[in-house]
Parts: C-alpha cells; sequence; structure tokens
C-alpha cells in the first residue's frame, strides 16, 4: 500500500510539474509574441504622415489647472472608447483603430483632442494581455506623430484591478509625451486626471472652461466589472469643481475691472460666469432619467429634455450610469457654469439631449474589440467635434468614421451600416 502511495505521490507531482513547465512555456511564448507584435504596431503608429494641427500654446498654471492661450475659433475633437488591447489577440483590430483615429485626426485637424476613457483594454480573452501600458504605448506613440496636443479623462477599462499598471503609473507613461497635456491633477481629491484647461484671449479674458473628471471604475465589491456596477463622481471631486468654478468667475471678473470701461463692455456676458463644458467617461443618473423621460413621451421633447441629436443603441438599460446618489448635476444648476457634458463608456448610445438647461452628450466610440463583433459594424464608430467661438459659444456634431472626408492612411475596413436600437 506505501508502494502505491509513494508512486501515486510521484504520477501526482511529476504531472504538476509538467503543468508548471507548460505553463512557463506558454506564458514565455506569448510574452515573445506580444512584445513582437506591440513594436510592429508601434511601428504602425509612428508611420502616419503629421496631421499638421496648429500648436496650442498650453501652460499648466498649477496642479489641475491649465491656460490654453487662444484667439478666435477653436476646434475640441472628442474620442472614446478607443480600446487598443496591445496583445496577441488584438494585434489585428489594434492597428484598424490606429488607422482610424489617424484619418479622423488629419481630416478634421483639431486643435485640442480630449479621449473620454477607454484608451486601454487589456481584458486578457480579448487582447492577449493584462498588460494595459502596451496599448495606452500605442496611442500616445500615434498622437505624438500625428502632432496633435491632448489630454484624457480616464475610463473603467484603463486600469483594471488585474492589469499591471494603475491610474498613476499610466498617467506618467502618457505626460511623458509633450503633446499629451494629461497630468494627475489636482491634489487631495479622489482619482488622476481631475484638471480645468481655460480658454484664454490675448485680453487675458477666458472665454470657456473645459473639465476633465475621473470617474473611477466599479463599486460594492464588483472588482471587475462584472455586475456593471459603475462609480462616478466623489464628493471631493464636485466640491473642486465647484471652487474652481468660483475661482475662474473671480479671475475674469478681476481682469475685467482693470479695463478701461469701454473694453470691459466687450465681456459684460463673461463678467460673472464663465461658460464650462465637463467631460467624464462613466455617465451620471441624469442622462438615464432624461432618456426614459425622452423615450415614455414617445420620443418627443418635453417641458424637461430637448432633443438635439443622435440615438441610444444600447438595450437593457440603454444608460449604464454611474450608481452613486451624487449632487454633481444640481451643482451645475446652481453655479450656471456647465452648459455641456460630453461622455463616453456606453458604445452604441451617441445622443445629445438638453436637460432642464444642461446639454448631456454621447459620443461616437472607436471601439473595435470590446463588444462582440463590432468590428463588422459601422453606425456607431466616429468622433465629437466641437467648435468653441470667440465668445465662448459651442457647438458640437457627431462625424461618423466611414465618411468619404476621412481618407484612411492604410486601407479602410467594409463594415454593416446597421440600423440602432431606437429612432
Amino acid at each position: 500500500m506505501k508502494n502505491k502511495e509513494k508512486k501515486s505521490g510521484k504520477i501526482f507531482k511529476r504531472i504538476l510539474l509538467s503543468f508548471l513547465v507548460i505553463i512557463v512555456l506558454i506564458s514565455g511564448v506569448t510574452a515573445i509574441v506580444n512584445g513582437a507584435l506591440i513594436k510592429t504596431n508601434v511601428k504602425k503608429a509612428n508611420s502616419f504622415p503629421s496631421a499638421e494641427c496648429e500648436q496650442i500654446k498650453a501652460e499648466n498654471i498649477t496642479d489641475g489647472y491649465w491656460n490654453i492661450y487662444f484667439d478666435g475659433e477653436m476646434k475640441v475633437m472628442q474620442m472614446s472608447d478607443v480600446h487598443l488591447g496591445g496583445g496577441w489577440m488584438s494585434a489585428k483590430k489594434d492597428a484598424m483603430t490606429l488607422n482610424a483615429v489617424a484619418a479622423m485626426i488629419t481630416a478634421e485637424k483639431p486643435d485640442f483632442v480630449i479621449v473620454t476613457g477607454d484608451i486601454a483594454f487589456p481584458v486578457p480573452f480579448k487582447a492577449g494581455t493584462f498588460n494595459n501600458k502596451s496599448g495606452a504605448k500605442l496611442f500616445a506613440e500615434l498622437m505624438e506623430n500625428l502632432g496633435v496636443y491632448w489630454t484624457a479623462s480616464f475610463g473603467n477599462h484603463d486600469t483594471e484591478a488585474y492589469s499591471y499598471f494603475n491610474r498613476e503609473e499610466i498617467t506618467e507613461l502618457y505626460s511623458a509625451y509633450p503633446h499629451c497635456l494629461l497630468r494627475e491633477g489636482a491634489k487631495g481629491i479622489d482619482g488622476y486626471g481631475n484638471q480645468v484647461f481655460n480658454i484664454v484671449n490675448s485680453d487675458g479674458i477666458i472665454t470657456r472652461s473645459l473639465f476633465t473628471l475621473d470617474t473611477h471604475s466599479y463599486i460594492d465589491g464588483d472588482y471587475f466589472g462584472i455586475e456593471w456596477k459603475y462609480d462616478g463622481l466623489h464628493e471631493n471631486q464636485i466640491n473642486w469643481y465647484s471652487e474652481t468654478v468660483k475661482q475662474i468667475n473671480a479671475k475674469n471678473s478681476e481682469t475685467v475691472a482693470a479695463m478701461e470701461p469701454a473694453k470691459a463692455a466687450e465681456y459684460a456676458n463673461l463678467h460673472e460666469t464663465v461658460p464650462s463644458s465637463v467631460f467624464i467617461h462613466i455617465p451620471f443618473g441624469e442622462y438615464r432619467e432624461a432618456w426614459i423621460e425622452y423615450a415614455e413621451n414617445g420620443y418627443k421633447d418635453t417641458a424637461n429634455v430637448k432633443s438635439i441629436y443622435g440615438t441610444a443603441g444600447e438595450s437593457g438599460d440603454i444608460v449604464y450610469c454611474s450608481l452613486h446618489d451624487d449632487n454633481f448635476f444640481e451643482t451645475m444648476q446652481e453655479l450656471g457654469s456647465t452648459d455641456s457634458v460630453f461622455c463616453g463608456h456606453d458604445h452604441l448610445n451617441n445622443f445629445s439631449l438638453e436637460y432642464k438647461g444642461i446639454r448631456l452628450n454621447y459620443t461616437y466610440s472607436v471601439d473595435y474589440l470590446a463588444y462582440s463583433g463590432i468590428y463588422k459594424l459601422g453606425s456607431q464608430r466616429g468622433c465629437t467635434v466641437i467648435t468653441i467661438g470667440a465668445d465662448g459659444s459651442l457647438e458640437s456634431k457627431l462625424e461618423n468614421y466611414y465618411q468619404e472626408k476621412y481618407e484612411s492612411h492604410y486601407e479602410k475596413e467594409d463594415v454593416t451600416m446597421q440600423e440602432l436600437l431606437q429612432k
């Protein structure tokens, strides 16, 4: 009996050893393949010609506070949910993603690009890697090669619980690139990249402020996002936003007070309240409230909701918003500064609804990887082009990638232009 037990023990040890050897070999081969494919796509990211965008003058005044010195009309492009896997399983789709991003930026030549989250997608069964830095690096290399200034608000997939690198480390990666303005942001509050970009004209007047805020990832023990329990803005972030709006207003008032009366009269509308926009990844609850009210009224405007453009293509809850019961929307209403919010996250939603006086906007996504089969579909892929007037006014419109004006450096894929869920 003892001999049989010893023999069984030896067999088990051999099986275990063989299993460990196989795991090590697979890990080693995967690492080699990933490394080679990443180098290939980094090379591709650097193969696109310059987009010849205007080189804005941006100054980091203090933590979380930037000035962009600009006169005249400014073009801002919003992109979202780029979803670069950065691994062997996603290499082909990553190349398609790089091509799409480059084509839209090259054609539009924006002055500034804001990416509302999920640049990287280190989900191993789709990307083939846990390394979120590889997807982030691909994007940063492309943007630097195109020569366009950009920043981002983090999404839930950028730094998964199981991915190798956290928000601080990804921020350090991005901030090493001269054209990237993403920094750690305001100190003493939750998240990374909580910043404000003030557009300042030659008279020293802030014509509009652009806030980027971190909506974090998941809550209530849903560490891997399996239950779709999404986080959102935290109280200290909302307090920082509120205080910053007040500081910006005070700065403009101070500047106007020092002007000659005739000159000051030109800025009467910007004297007390500077218009602003907010860029986030995960939508807050009012997005869902607005859509439900609009849909239940037969997709017609109500006293609270006015449809501007776009549609909802997600199924189920339609809007997969933050589960936080916060007062951000009420704070925006009270301050009267923010007239528009831009988010991503729900790849098939692209509607813009004015809700109780504030525009709640989705953009098109870029995603070729995250949603199953989405690389074959095209109605949801593109960007938002935002035009900011010299007086701080704002207009936005959706732009689909499959228009002729977006000429691809490499061959553009054939897709089905599907009908989205709602009309």
